[in-house]
């Protein structure tokens, strides 16, 4: 699996149907199983971000269909960062010169 968090800002669109935000949600986690990535958290925040989402998805094609699967919906526009765990971490850093 690969990891990522993704963050997200409303769209004028999002913002005006604020109250429907956790049904979006859901609908988010639903629409996520279908490309076979599995939301493991998901937060509304203050500050820089609306939205911050810890994803595990099977590779980066399933991920980047989910996304622009999202962004097609209109209400949020997102920032993907690829995460590492420790165990991948300890990996990469024993391949370094």
């Amino acid at each position: 699996m690969v990891a990522y968090v993704v963050l997200a800002n409303f769209t004028e669109q999002g913002i005006r149907n604020a109250k429907e935000s956790p049904k979006r949600a859901e609908a988010f986690k639903a629409m996520a199983k279908t490309f076979g990535v599995t939301v493991k958290e998901l937060l509304w925040t203050q500050g820089r971000y609306d939205i911050v989402t810890i994803v595990d998805a099977p590779d980066e094609a399933s991920f980047m269909s989910l996304t622009l699967s999202l962004g097609a919906l209109g209400n949020v526009r997102t920032q993907s960062l690829r995460a590492f765990s420790a165990d991948e971490m300890t990996e990469v850093v024993g391949n370094m010169l």
